[in-house]
């Protein structure tokens, strides 16, 4: 097929045309949102319906948002992170029928604050652009198409992929926004659709995570059988596998770095511990000795929970370490001591940490500095309840107390708070059942389920389990 030449330069100026025309925002003055000729060069800051913020259907306003065919997509982000990680992140944004795209994202913590450092990719030219702004007077940065960007290299689709850096101490769940424009490059800003998404990566909060949608599941082990059973919070199935016998002690974790919670025990008479990993096979290891206290977490920050126990006998912690095969080995605490490890420095690994009954004292070696804090939070009867109650990526000293079910909290940002929730011979079971990065306050009562939601403050009451079945969340606290 022969193209004349006249034909061919009214193609690629028509190309052009519809790029420097091609509007993609709008800005806000005087608390009003006001249309601005934006064009190609990249949208103005703010709008990937992140909190606070608009999307740009503020001025491509034919179609509500998300109303097309297409769609926008945030894809390779781990279901956890690790602090100083890099992660290659993809945008692409699609739709059959559109001629050129483009996009804004941004990544904010819980309070809405920037997060994590971006590396754009050399091209030249460059495809994607920086830019800076502020909502609810925190500062935000967004990744975003520039004029050479927005003409995609296949019908259909367009994708930007750059490389994103988290913070150099956890921060808690990390949150990304995008908003993608599929255009008809009539140089208007009718007749393009916009789509927006958001996805997720939290800092280790959500346990008992067996289908890794970031949200605590409701699970439970029966030990008469040896049968695990964890409900879903993704669809509201359930799975169910024999692993495990009468005697054994439940060691949940995730062994093999996955995002997922996977089935494992620890049998106190031989030292064995049994882990059926969800990416296939099962681990079969001699880890201990009669008498020892299992200890699993993520010691080496490898983001893989390593086999560990705690020896009573003589107060020795003994941790295998996942990322490099070897042994650590520390005396720290005493023979009447609760185990109580978490990350309570936010550096991504769990540090060593006990809780003394008998004095209601905290001890915890920080593994940034393998220096120690004590801390006094508690009484004889509490049971330690440690998790991150406020979502900063920090691990809380929490304690629960049976006689009056109420619960006592150091939260590392927002200081002392005290919850009623529970009653005499509850099972505390703290853990992230909503998925917002948050510790939620939670007991297990005979079969019941109790959730305080951190999102809304509502409770979530859920049957599932019998009396005598070990729940599963509490294989991460002292048992």
């Amino acid at each position: 097929m022969k193209i004349s030449a006249r034909k061919l330069v009214f193609t690629k100026l028509s190309v052009i045309f519809a790029a420097v025309a091609f509007v993609f925002g709008v800005q806000m003055f005087a608390g009003k949102f006001e249309k601005v000729s934006a064009s190609a060069a990249g949208p103005s800051a703010s709008h990937t319906n992140a909190p606070g913020e608009d999307n740009c259907t503020a001025c491509h306003s034919d179609f509500t948002v998300n109303s097309g065919t297409g769609s926008v997509s945030i894809s390779a982000l781990p279901a956890n992170y690790k602090p100083n990680q890099q992660v290659s992140i993809t945008v692409t944004s699609t739709q059959a029928d559109a001629t050129i795209y483009g996009f804004q994202m941004t990544a904010i913590d819980s309070l809405g604050r920037k997060v994590g450092t971006y590396t754009l990719p050399t091209q030249s030219p460059a495809r994607i652009q920086l830019m800076d702004g502020i909502v609810g007077g925190n500062q935000r940065q967004y990744v975003e198409h520039t004029v050479d960007g927005i003409i995609p290299s296949q019908f259909g689709s367009n994708s930007w992929t750059f490389m994103w850096t988290a913070p150099n101490r956890r921060v808690g769940k990390v949150s990304f926004y995008v908003a993608g424009n599929s255009s008809n490059s009539d140089g208007q800003t009718s007749g393009d659709y916009i789509y927006t998404t958001t996805k997720a990566t939290l800092s280790g909060s959500a346990t008992s995570n067996f289908d890794a949608d970031g949200k605590s599941d409701f699970a439970v082990w029966r030990p008469s059988t040896g049968v695990w059973y964890a409900l879903n919070s993704t669809d509201g199935g359930f799975q169910a596998l024999a692993f495990g016998s009468t005697g054994d002690k439940i060691v949940p974790g995730d062994y093999d770095g996955d995002g997922k919670t996977d089935f494992a025990v620890f049998r106190p008479s031989t030292g064995v511990w049994y882990v059926q990993k969800s990416t296939g096979g099962v681990l079969i290891t001699q880890f201990g000795t009669a008498g020892d206290v299992p200890v699993s977490g993520d010691y080496d920050g490898d983001l893989k929970s390593d086999i560990a126990v705690f020896r009573p006998s003589t107060g020795v912690w003994y941790i295998a370490r996942s990322s490099d095969s070897t042994y650590d080995i520390r005396q720290f605490g005493l023979g009447t001591d609760k185990i109580a490890q978490g990350d309570y420095d936010a550096d991504g690994k769990t540090d060593i940490a006990v809780y003394r009954p008998s004095s209601g004292d905290w001890y915890v070696w920080k593994s940034t500095d393998n220096q120690f804090i004590i801390f006094h939070f508690g009484i004889s009867e509490d049971k330690p309840a440690q998790g991150d109650y406020d979502g900063d990526g920090k691990t809380d000293f929490a304690v629960f107390r049976p006689s009056t079910g109420i619960w006592y909290v150091q939260n590392s940002t927002a200081g002392f708070g005290s919850i009623q929730f529970g009653q005499t011979g509850d099972a505390p079971v703290p853990s992230d059942y909503d998925g917002d990065g948050k510790t939620d306050f939670a007991i297990y009562r005979s079969g019941a389920w109790y959730a305080f939601r951190s999102t809304d403050f509502g409770v979530s009451i859920v049957s599932f389990g019998l009396p005598a079945d070990v729940p599963v969340p509490s294989g991460y606290l002292a048992q």
